[in-house]
């Protein structure tokens, strides 16, 4: 669709930027906060790139004061946070831990006297380590329990204060790296104990909306997806297929649930014909079926190629065994893998798209697929809660010059125009990230920040937050509204 014009961004367009609370805070054990597995994961040696861990993070437990500053100094609207489980439950289900709730009081305080609205997300993967060790964690519907109460807690002391809540997220990123390729905690290769996990997961999800209703009436509460459309290598009917075996398989076997209550029968069929489908009672039925959220939240980096399976094809899926270099949108089922998704299609690069230093494809009018796609299956508001550059950004003489990042990121809100303009309703964007961060699977050396901070994987050093060139280029379009969105400007 060729536009003469494109609409202008609405003036309450929500210009933001993310974060999650194990990648910044620190603060591992600080004023009574529980361990999670991601806590004690870490202190294993060889499951983190070069041993990296988030105990001190980038210290925003300490300086979140500082770090809400050069928020406000950059202009943001909003400010997308996680809240850590274990600050709140240290035990994941009994005590409140008073000092773990006022953090995040005056952190919201803070953003809201700066004119900073925040976007409050309850789950980003740092499970309470007693819950993993008392229920196997997602494997027990215990969690799903507790969880709730964990989401109550928060919204009593926060409804009236945060309007945009976040349930989960990336669920279709944490449960396989946790549970199939065993990057992440729990460190499981299992696929049927992946998708039991995934469905107590979506149970948790439709519960943390119940009650969101009731307790917090007058707030917007949706999922976070990392999505990517799936296209096919060709127009051979059969690349087709492939392809809508992968959109089914890779998205809709997750939005269905968040979106329409219900898991997509193609993959319920196969995961059944498999034995790998998980245990779902008519109670849980009911449960999924009664709730919709009220924005979908949409995390984009890129989407995949694919081509017909490789037993009808007669040629190899790709291996991927270095989790340092892995992809964790775009993963290939390992040699001799017992993979359902084998015989549906096999991945491929595409031919057409450049990628970054870290291997992920750069595809900006795929952005745009993506919310064309999802504005129409699932008819709902966007919020864009991720889309960012991973880059080694590297200090020249006290400044940080990243051209690579502002052309992708100024081509990917030139897209997100280009939808809005198309008739698709989006209510925000979050930058991933505000400032440097932790890197689940590449440490501090993979940057995505606004802001730099000075450390490395080796040493803190002195955490001394620096704006990059990426930084004032955000502020003008923020200044703008969008308004200097046009190419060869930066």
């Amino acid at each position: 669709m060729f536009h003469t014009k494109l609409d202008d961004f609405p003036k309450d367009f929500l210009w933001g930027a993310a974060s999650a609370a194990y990648q910044i805070e620190g603060g591992f054990d600080a004023d009574g906060k529980g361990p999670t597995i991601w806590d004690d994961f870490a202190m294993t040696a060889g499951n983190t790139f070069e041993n990296t861990d988030g105990k001190v993070a980038i210290d925003h437990y300490h300086r979140y004061k500082e770090d809400v500053q050069w928020m406000k100094k950059m202009g943001l609207k909003a400010y997308r946070f996680s809240v850590s489980w274990g600050r709140i439950l240290p035990d994941g289900n009994g005590k409140v831990n008073e000092a773990g709730l006022a953090f995040y009081e005056n952190l919201i305080d803070e953003l809201l006297a700066n004119g900073i609205e925040p976007l409050l997300t309850l789950y980003h993967w740092d499970l309470p380590l007693a819950l993993q060790e008392k229920y196997q964690g997602w494997e027990g519907r215990e969690t799903v329990a507790a969880f709730k109460k964990y989401c109550e807690v928060l919204y009593r002391r926060f409804s009236g204060k945060v309007r945009y809540w976040i349930t989960m997220n990336e669920q279709n990123v944490f449960i396989p790296l946790g549970y199939r390729w065993g990057a992440h905690p729990p460190k499981v290769t299992d696929l049927k104990r992946m998708y039991q996990a995934n469905h107590h997961v979506n149970l948790a999800n439709a519960e943390a909306i119940t009650s969101f209703r009731q307790l917090v009436p007058e707030g917007k509460i949706g999922p976070s997806f990392g999505y990517g459309p799936t296209y096919p290598l060709s127009c051979n009917p059969n690349d087709v297929l492939a392809a809508e075996n992968g959109e089914d398989f890779n998205n809709r076997f997750w939005l269905d649930v968040y979106c329409k209550g219900k898991y997509p029968k193609f993959m319920l069929k196969q995961l059944t014909n498999l034995g790998l489908a998980p245990t779902i009672t008519p109670e849980d039925e009911a449960l999924l079926a009664s709730v919709r959220p009220d924005f979908l939240g949409v995390n984009y980096y890129h989407g995949g190629t694919v081509k017909q399976n490789e037993y009808e094809a007669g040629s190899q899926m790709a291996t991927e065994k270095d989790f340092s270099k892995v992809d964790p949108y775009q993963m290939a089922a390992k040699e001799g893998e017992k993979a359902p998704e084998k015989a549906m299609f096999q991945t491929v690069e595409n031919p057409y798209l450049e990628k970054t230093d870290w291997g992920w494809e750069i595809d900006p009018v795929g952005f745009r697929v993506a919310l064309r796609k999802l504005a129409s299956a699932y008819d709902l508001p966007i919020m864009v809660t991720e889309n960012g550059l991973g880059a080694y950004d590297e200090l020249q003489e006290g400044l940080i010059h990243d051209d690579y990042r502002i052309d992708y990121l100024q081509n990917h809100l030139l897209e997100l125009q280009k939808a809005l303009t198309d008739g698709v309703e989006i209510l925000g964007y979050c930058a991933w990230s505000f400032t440097d961060l932790l890197s689940w699977l590449n440490g501090y050396k993979k940057r995505y920040g606004f802001v730099y901070v000075d450390r490395d994987n080796q040493s803190e050093k002195a955490l001394t937050r620096l704006p990059k060139d990426s930084f004032y280029w955000y502020q003008e379009v923020i200044a703008t509204n969008g308004q200097n969105l046009t190419k060869g400007e930066k």
